[in-house]
């Protein structure tokens, strides 16, 4: 058995025809009309990816996050997935409330390809929660509610020097103003370098080179969240790259990852924008870091993998 993780990076974008093959997951709900004054974007988010062999691959499991959630700021209407060579597939809810498209193939194949659609509306949180203090946090039932959530792992453990840092920055400020403190200052030291880490990468790799991407941005933020006595986890999902994005115009997307952290209620941030959550972003799911929630991931048993390509298209609809 040769065991190949099927996702080995945050995608990044494929253009071309959706394979046709595939039985399809589909959900669709009625759309839920937005909170008076709370503007949505209704979003068409494609996401395609390819894998190629050295030759027929005998077998292969594997699990894709693909399936946007339905929340009081994200309303998904359609999604499906669809798999080329035809496979077995099956939807189930994970143990962090993420929908997981399981499918094996056993027919030998020598590329593996995987389309998510999906029709989302979106917009910011229309209730801010009450903001908790700091003896709220400390709490003993609060610790043992978001006990998962405070500790850290092995992606996001940073040293103690970072941490008495941005202790100086946090200064006495609530844990709502702590959070968005957290969030700039590592915008402010980190510079957005595409390609510069990978999956595999931890919080405090990426902090010391003073690069990375979204996911080592959301991995630092989250590690010095939990620092701080902050419950905080990781977020997947999509981003429309413009805010002033054209009705019916297709752009190449991006896969995304932002923060939630907890202060009374989950408060989202997206620290590689430093941006509130809003309308350009679509959640696939929630985990302690990365490895809870890859858009793809798999093993497979036959010659070596060739390498694999990624493309998000997302079209702002209405």
């Amino acid at each position: 058995m040769n065991p190949a993780n099927q996702s080995q990076r945050m995608p990044e974008p494929l253009t071309g025809p959706l394979p046709r093959t595939a039985v399809p997951q589909t959900g669709v709900l009625a759309a839920q009309p937005a909170p008076l004054g709370v503007e949505r974007w209704r979003l068409q988010i494609v996401h395609r990816t390819k894998f190629s062999y050295a030759g027929p691959v005998r077998s292969s499991y594997n699990e894709a996050r693909m399936t946007p959630e339905n929340t009081t700021r994200q309303t998904t209407l359609r999604s499906r997935v669809e798999v080329e060579p035809a496979a077995t597939m099956q939807a189930y809810r994970d143990y962090w409330g993420s929908t997981v498209t399981a499918f094996d193939l056993h027919g030998p194949h020598r590329e593996l390809a995987v389309v998510a659609t999906s029709v989302v509306e979106a917009g910011p949180e229309p209730e801010p929660g009450e903001v908790v203090g700091w003896d709220a946090l400390a709490d003993p039932d609060v610790l043992d509610r978001f006990g998962e959530m405070l500790r850290p792992t092995r992606l996001t453990a940073m040293d103690a020097p970072v941490v008495r840092a941005v202790q100086e920055v946090v200064g006495d400020a609530d844990p709502r103003e702590a959070g968005l403190r957290v969030c700039r200052f590592v915008h402010d030291h980190m510079q957005y370098l595409s390609g510069s880490t990978d999956v595999r990468t931890n919080a405090m790799q990426a902090w010391t080179r003073g690069q990375g991407v979204c996911q080592d941005m959301a991995h630092v933020s989250v590690g010095l969240l939990r620092a701080l006595g902050i419950p905080a986890r990781y977020v997947s999902g999509y981003l429309h790259p413009r805010p002033a994005a054209g009705i019916g115009e297709p752009v190449k997307g991006e896969s995304h990852a932002w923060v939630e952290w907890w202060d009374g209620a989950w408060t989202g941030y997206d620290p590689t924008n430093v941006v509130e959550i809003g309308t350009r972003h679509v959640t696939l799911g929630r985990g302690r870091d990365y490895k809870d929630v890859p858009p793809l991931k798999g093993i497979f048993s036959g010659p070596r993998s060739q390498g694999h390509s990624v493309v998000v298209e997302v079209t702002r609809l209405a």
